[in-house]
């Protein structure tokens, strides 16, 4: 009976727990279909999401794309016409090569002279002030030309006097120079006729006397004494001769630069100067 009664019991339990199996998997079979409902109708929204996402986006890659195309032909065709105009634009640089090199040039030297004009520049500077120290040198000049006119003037005066005394002097030197030398002349010239004379006298006394050879040596010596004695003499009348030519010279070329230094022409003393040669001359 206990046997049976938990046969009983045990089946109506297993009864109870199948039936209770068979509701929790419905209960579970039905979430299941629920959520997978909600799932494919989520899934499908978001794939229709994504679709009109995805469409959106191919539709604007297209019209990106077609806009592209044509901005790579205006592009194109950009660069053609830059082709044109690099092909333009390098023709000119071949033409201008030869102005460029010339504008080159110029540029250089306009750097030269800009050089020069800051140095002329510079220069200027240095002559304005320079010209400032000349002006007033020059106004000190013509304030010392006023006092050299007034000296000149005095000594104008002086070289007139100077000049009247010269002439007088001058005169006088000549006179006495010029007879003093006529006397130095005519008393050499005295000197040496009288030397003649005596020397033809001893040449005939010798050739009268017929002296013998030791008195003819003696009287020869004598003679030669006495010839000497006349040459020593003829030498100093030269000597002094020379002296006074030499010093009237002197004297004339003193004259002469003094008349130079103050600016007197020599053929203004209307007569010209003698100049004495001296011996042997």
């Amino acid at each position: 009976e206990m046997e049976a009664k938990y046969t009983r019991k045990m089946q109506a339990l297993r009864d109870e727990m199948d039936l209770r199996r068979k509701t929790e998997i419905h209960e579970l079979e039905e979430r299941k279909n629920t959520q997978i409902s909600e799932l494919l109708g989520n899934h499908e929204g978001a794939f229709g999401a994504i679709k009109n996402y995805y469409n959106d986006i191919t539709a604007k890659n297209l019209t990106l794309i077609n806009l592209l195309k044509e901005q790579v032909e205006d592009l194109k065709k950009k660069e053609a016409v830059l082709e044109k105009e690099k092909a333009d634009v390098l023709r000119e640089n071949k033409g201008l090569i030869e102005p460029l090199q010339e504008a080159q040039e110029l540029v250089a030297e306009l750097q030269k002279k800009l050089v020069h004009y800051y140095r002329d520049k510079e220069a200027l500077m240095n002559s304005k002030a320079h010209l400032k120290i000349t002006q007033k040198e020059l106004k000190d000049l013509q304030w010392e030309h006023e006092v050299l006119e007034q000296r000149f003037s005095q000594v104008q005066e002086e070289r007139d006097d100077l000049y009247q005394n010269f002439t007088r002097a001058i005169n006088e030197v000549q006179q006495k120079t010029g007879f003093k030398n006529l006397l130095l002349e005519r008393k050499l010239h005295g000197l040496l006729t009288l030397l003649e004379q005596k020397e033809v006298e001893f040449s005939e006394v010798l050739a009268a006397s017929n002296l013998d050879p030791s008195a003819l040596s003696l009287v020869s010596d004598k003679l030669e004494d006495v010839l000497n004695s006349k040459n020593a003499t003829i030498q100093d009348l030269q000597l002094q001769l020379a002296r006074v030519c030499k010093a009237h010279n002197d004297m004339l070329q003193t004259f002469e630069a003094k008349l130079t230094a103050f600016g007197i022409p020599l053929d203004n003393l209307g007569f010209q100067p003698l100049s004495f040669p001296f011996p042997g001359q």
